[in-house]
């Protein structure tokens, strides 16, 4: 089971500006959001396509908190693969990597938004 995951290199801009613009806390919660984000889109992503891993890095404890597991069974229920499968970390990489360049595009086609404004027009 994997204890890192690390965003693209372009991504690790894309998370800070984001945090930024949004003011809802720390990094993780825009990833948190990118995650599930991407996974709404409900596009399966191939491992073929992952991008590099020189970004920001989160912890598994830090991304996901205290609800890990529930991150964890819904990327699992997507790719309908065993919570235990060794790629599991990969598709939670690419995922959050997919939600953050979405988000941003959304982001950069808005003027000034609000943070609640801006998920509300995402339909997360």
């Amino acid at each position: 089971m994997f204890t890192h995951v690390r965003t693209s290199k372009s991504n690790k801009e894309v998370v800070s500006q984001l945090t930024r613009k949004l003011n809802l806390g720390a990094e993780n919660v825009i990833a948190r959001i990118a995650l599930a984000y991407s996974l709404k889109s409900n596009k399966k992503l191939d491992l073929n396509d992952i991008q590099d891993s020189g970004g920001k890095e989160y912890s598994r404890k830090v991304l996901f908190g205290n609800y890990d597991k529930y991150y964890l069974a819904l990327v699992a229920q997507h790719y309908q693969l065993h919570i235990s499968n060794q790629d599991l970390g990969k598709y939670v990489k690419m995922h959050v990597d997919d939600g953050l360049q979405n988000l941003f595009s959304k982001l950069e086609s808005k003027s000034d938004t609000s943070a609640l404004i801006f998920i509300n027009s995402i339909e997360i």
